[in-house]
């Protein structure tokens, strides 16, 4: 067969950049993980958001993720904290995210998938590595769901997608 060699390099191009992250995404080396994700995407469409969600925000003085519990402050674990923090975006606030606004929540949707898909790079990662989550992780983790479940759950989702920009700074220094 003439046409075999050129199928079979040409099928194995395919597999190689079907491998290679897509233009856009950006690695992150969280401890023994190593994620891609479409980190301009995701600040684009949260960008698109900020300001109708932030609005929404009934209780300012509060924050979920920052203050006096910064994420910021974690210097050890980032793979186990950051699998934590994408499980409960999915898990709790983008369940509890709606608005009436048909373009906001296609934004939302669309941040929300991202999230699955990064979570699920996460979990695997985390499974094959056997990572396992220390206490500065797990008490950090545990100081951000007692923020959130100390507010009503429709105001603590919103409140913790509107301040998505801190995690995702966070996650750009790392």
């Amino acid at each position: 067969m003439r046409g075999s060699p050129l199928f079979l390099c040409l099928f194995s191009m395919s597999c190689w950049v079907n491998l290679m992250p897509t233009a856009g995404d950006k690695i992150f080396h969280l401890g023994a993980c190593r994620v891609s994700m479409s980190m301009a995407e995701i600040r684009a469409g949260f960008t698109a958001i900020k300001a109708n969600i932030q609005s929404r925000d009934p209780i300012r003085t509060l924050s979920i993720l920052s203050h006096p519990h910064s994420l910021h402050k974690v210097k050890v674990e980032r793979c186990c904290i950051t699998h934590h923090l994408f499980t409960f975006y999915v898990d709790k606030v983008f369940k509890h995210c709606k608005t009436e606004d048909s373009f906001v929540n296609r934004k939302i949707s669309s941040i929300a998938n991202s999230f699955l898909s990064v979570r699920r790079k996460l979990g695997q990662c985390h499974e094959q590595n056997n990572c396992v989550c220390g206490e500065e992780s797990t008490e950090k983790f545990k100081q951000i769901l007692a923020n959130y479940e100390g507010l009503n759950v429709t105001t603590a989702a919103m409140k913790s997608l509107g301040e998505l920009d801190i995690l995702l700074d966070w996650m750009d220094k790392s």
